[in-house]
């Protein structure tokens, strides 16, 4: 049997007050971003999503440091300008916090297309690949990974259908996307930069 691993651990400050997002078999779910500074001084802003109740038993607010647990999710989005990959954090947990931010993803997931390995401007070796991660009821999340040096040689090697697991963490990264009128805008792409992988048999 097929076992299921998606956590992730998220210390970061709440640059955004909760907003209504959807409601789910009488469930009300709000949205907002945490900022999350790496340590190079660089700061993600990752999109969670979490159940009222477990907002009010926090009463938590803008601007203040707190820990969320949970796991990341996925789903398509269709817009006037097509379909979009939407990444999230679905928060199980969320509690007040002075601790250093953090940002811990531990994935066991199946390849679900061959990996693609390249090169950096700068030299560094760099491998992208896009990892479905089984959820309960049937469902899966579809989460966009970077595996960088040994790793990604490791990574290049396998093919579509392997099952790894890998640690690492969620970041966003600002691109500029060219539009069909010829104008560009600027978008932010979410992913899992792999620190570890390994081969996973079940």
């Amino acid at each position: 049997m097929e076992y299921i691993t998606n956590h992730i651990r998220l210390i970061g400050t709440m640059d955004s007050a909760p907003v209504f997002s959807h409601e789910n078999h009488g469930r009300q779910f709000y949205s907002f971003f945490l900022d999350v500074e790496r340590l190079s001084g660089t700061v993600d802003r990752l999109r969670v999503l979490a159940d009222l109740a477990l907002l009010n038993a926090t009463d938590c607010a803008w601007g203040e440091r707190i820990l969320v647990t949970g796991q990341v999710r996925s789903y398509n989005q269709l817009d006037e300008t097509g379909r979009h990959l939407i990444i999230s954090v679905y928060a199980e947990g969320i509690e007040l916090t002075d601790e250093e931010p953090d940002d811990v993803v531990t994935l066991t997931g199946t390849l679900c297309r061959d990996p693609v390995y390249r090169r950096t401007p700068l030299g560094r070796e760099i491998c992208d690949g896009m990892l479905a991660v089984s959820r309960s009821y049937r469902r899966t999340d579809y989460l966009p990974c970077i595996f960088w040096g040994r790793t990604a040689r490791q990574i290049a090697e396998l093919s579509a259908g392997a099952r790894i697991t890998l640690t690492g963490r969620l970041q966003s990264r600002a691109y500029n996307k060219l539009l069909a009128n010829g104008e560009t805008e600027t978008r932010t792409a979410y992913e899992i930069s792999a620190v570890s992988a390994e081969l996973t048999k079940d």
